[in-house]
């Protein structure tokens, strides 16, 4: 719960951190190329306080707080990039309180309340107690970005992660599932030719459609939602030439883990049965693994849900409705971490060049952050601000946790 003085933060910087959503948001950050995001992050933080912030080899921001050489540490997140290829600034534009630009909710609202939280945090120099906390703007949760920027927090504090909490979603949801998913590049090679006087050639084009047919007749299995799309496809050289090579991303989801390896089952089938055919060439690579959650302590797992529940309650009156979704926690949750994903904002048109997000619900967003991270520190009476929920504090909760 937050004291006066943290309410009074929150409170004061509604349009500084609105000025700062709308400039961060026209920093383009396609997967891979979040550099200028990052930087940007990086020069924020130090120039509010914030000590020690680095970006390491897969462009994270990483702001440690109060960590050591082998504490535990907890982690607050949000990812830099967006699915969109701009290398230019991004277009924005504001009107009656709504503020357009694609990119803006998914997740450029979502740094703003982590950057604005750690600033608090630097600023009145509040140290953790029993765990650091590391801030991370970090790399690589869209598209085949493969969540790159996660798993390096992972592997370089294998062992210490107590919990994660990631931002990355509105302020009406809550994300406690992990849907995993196996992502792959179909390609498909012929000899081609002359569409007249090399009639009859095998098209690598036709080839492909004849497997991605294959593809959608493949029965999902029913331990869980399974889904299956084929998203992207390429290929040929002009209207006159039979394809010599065509190309398809294609991808699997699931929220069980067993429905996933029934599907690569059924997947590597259909392909090898594909390269069979003569004068046909069929390769597939995997771009992209997502797992789903793993093993873990319910218990613990169940306490950090209450906590983020419990967070956004006190901010917006009611609870977030529990949703299952892919996002930077399926690999803390693929290792049995506990791990939330809360939001920061309300808006729509996610993935989509007409996204746009509420000005006012900026505030909301911060409460929620600042809540969560103090949660991890001390009162002016040293308890501890989070302690398990007594039964009685549960109530008649209509959250789905």
């Amino acid at each position: 719960m937050l004291d006066r003085h943290a309410l009074n933060y929150v409170n004061g910087m509604e349009q500084e951190a609105l000025e700062l959503l709308k400039e961060l948001a026209q920093i383009p950050a396609p997967s891979g190329k979040e550099e200028r995001r990052a930087v940007f992050c990086r020069d924020w933080l130090a120039a509010h306080g914030a000590e020690g912030v680095f970006i390491d080899e897969a462009l994270n921001v990483v702001y440690p707080v109060g960590v050591e050489e082998t504490n535990p540490v907890v982690v607050f997140a949000a990812h830099t990039d967006v699915v969109f290829p701009d290398e230019e600034p991004l277009p924005l534009a504001e009107e009656d309180g709504v503020i357009r630009c694609p990119g803006v909710g998914d997740d450029t609202a979502c740094v703003t309340a982590l950057l604005t939280a750690a600033r608090y945090v630097a600023e009145q120099k509040i140290r953790p107690q029993g765990a650091g906390i590391l801030f991370v703007c970090n790399s690589g949760e869209e598209g085949l970005g493969n969540l790159k920027g996660t798993r390096q927090i992972c592997k370089d504090y294998e062992g210490r992660i107590q919990a994660f909490i990631s931002f990355d979603c509105k302020l009406d949801e809550f994300i406690h599932r992990a849907v995993g998913s196996q992502r792959y590049r179909l390609r498909v090679r012929t000899k081609g030719g002359h569409s007249y006087y090399a009639f009859g050639e095998k098209n690598a084009i036709a080839e492909l459609a004849e497997i991605i047919g294959r593809l959608y007749e493949i029965e999902v299995p029913h331990g869980g939602k399974t889904t299956f799309n084929v998203g992207m496809i390429s290929g040929g050289t002009s209207v006159n030439t039979i394809a010599q090579e065509a190309e398809a991303l294609y991808e699997f989801r699931s929220d069980c883990r067993e429905d996933l390896e029934i599907m690569e089952k059924a997947f590597c089938k259909v392909m090898e049965e594909a390269a069979q055919r003569e004068g046909v060439q069929v390769e597939y690579e995997v771009v992209g693994i997502r797992p789903c959650a793993g093993g873990g302590d319910p218990e613990r797992q169940k306490m950090l849900e209450h906590r983020a529940l419990w967070a956004v309650y006190r901010t917006l009156g009611y609870f977030p409705k529990p949703r299952k979704a892919s996002t930077d926690c399926n690999i803390p949750m693929s290792l049995g971490i506990p791990s939330v994903c809360v939001g920061s904002f309300m808006g729509g048109g996610a993935h989509t060049r007409q996204e746009y997000l509420r000005a006012d619900s900026l505030k909301s967003g911060l409460g929620i952050a600042l809540d969560l991270v103090l949660g991890y520190c001390r009162d002016d009476d040293g308890e501890e601000v989070w302690s398990l929920l007594r039964p009685e504090d549960e109530g008649d909760s209509k959250a789905e946790a």
